[in-house]
């Protein structure tokens, strides 16, 4: 295989995917180029609850990939004592709780807990489960932080960073990649590597292979709240939230429309008052930011991850949840773009599903 690790590799999104893209593929040597069109981190990975957990209910055709999550985010932490993460576990309760089990059974350290045991994990819940799921390994951590330390460490290996220069589309000859063009000029690139998230979309028309993918809506909520209201992420019928280190509160919420009474501050205003009616020492909470985050959803709900098929130097990385696959997904291509080492566990995952006869 011919070696690339001089070559020039231009990635568009600097969002975590992009950032740990860059942040590997310069770990190997290559010559990197990140491009976005606004600020680091600026698109949905600014607005990602951010829970690292390798749980899916119902038929997973990325299971394989979906288990090694954990042990790569343990890998960056080393690599990058930056990174953050909180490994606080997570506490779910509920009435699809056996459905969670199964999901996450052999995956991580489950362990089926008791009203009282969950009032020791959790000592502010005023309705505390006769049963809750403890999962010890997981956690979560600051996205927007967490992609800024990859791009620092992408930065240490040599790469160059251009924030506010938007790509507007992709440059070839002869059905050969060229480099893409920007508002202020073209950048040379032997292998371009997409990871704009829902940008991805109109970059591919561009190149006519379009790519289904979808905007997804969810809301992002965050709060002031007292120090250690939250020890664990809680997920329940009635919330799903955690707490960063720093006392922010964050939730996720479901997208339910447009109208008057879904809008984010409505929904924030009523997931506060499910929370304070949920937690001891919850009626101090100041909301501080809800908004709507557009996650990029493959029309399949399956990452795509590898080369376009019909043009040569083209490599899509667009996925949800990219925060939980950002590390291995980076790893892993950066082996495939620079040493060509095909990963049998991105199979499911490849673009040239959408172009089959």
């Amino acid at each position: 295989m011919e070696d690339r690790k001089h070559h020039r590799i231009v990635v568009i999104g600097a969002g975590i995917v992009g950032a740990s893209l860059a942040y590997h593929l310069a770990g190997k040597g290559a010559d990197v180029t990140l491009v976005d069109a606004g600020d680091i981190a600026c698109g949905v990975t600014g607005t990602s609850f951010a829970w690292i957990n390798v749980s899916h209910t119902g038929f997973d055709p990325i299971a394989h990939l979906r288990s090694l999550v954990i042990n790569e985010f343990r890998r960056l932490e080393v690599e990058l004592p930056d990174l953050k993460i909180r490994w606080t576990g997570a506490l779910t309760y509920g009435a699809d709780l056996d459905e969670t089990l199964q999901a996450s059974a052999s995956k991580t350290a489950q362990t089926l807990v008791s009203r009282a045991q969950a009032l020791d994990i959790e000592p502010n819940l005023k309705h505390p489960p006769d049963h809750a799921l403890y999962d010890a390994d997981v956690g979560a951590l600051d996205a927007v932080h967490a992609t800024h330390t990859l791009i620092a460490g992408a930065k240490a290996h040599g790469a160059n960073v251009f924030t506010h220069t938007r790509a507007l589309g992709v440059t070839t000859v002869n059905g050969q990649v060229t480099g893409i063009e920007t508002a202020t000029g073209k950048i040379d690139a032997d292998i371009v590597v997409v990871a704009a998230g829902i940008g991805t979309r109109a970059l591919t028309e561009r190149l006519e292979a379009p790519l289904p993918i979808d905007e997804d809506p969810a809301i992002f909520i965050r709060y002031k709240a007292p120090a250690n209201l939250v020890h664990t992420i809680i997920s329940s019928p009635v919330m799903e939230v955690r707490q960063e280190a720093d006392g922010s509160l964050l939730a996720a919420e479901d997208y339910l429309g447009d109208a008057l009474q879904y809008q984010p501050e409505a929904i924030a205003r009523r997931t506060a008052k499910a929370i304070q009616k949920e937690l001891h020492g919850a009626d101090a909470i100041e909301l501080e930011l809800a908004c709507v985050g557009l996650r990029p959803f493959p029309a399949d709900g399956i990452p795509i991850v590898g080369y376009l098929p019909n043009v040569s130097g083209v490599y899509i990385c667009t996925m949800h949840p990219g925060v939980i696959l950002a590390p291995i997904v980076g790893r892993l291509a950066s082996e495939e773009i620079i040493e060509g080492k095909v990963a049998p566990v991105l199979g499911p995952c490849r673009p040239d599903r959408f172009f089959q006869p």
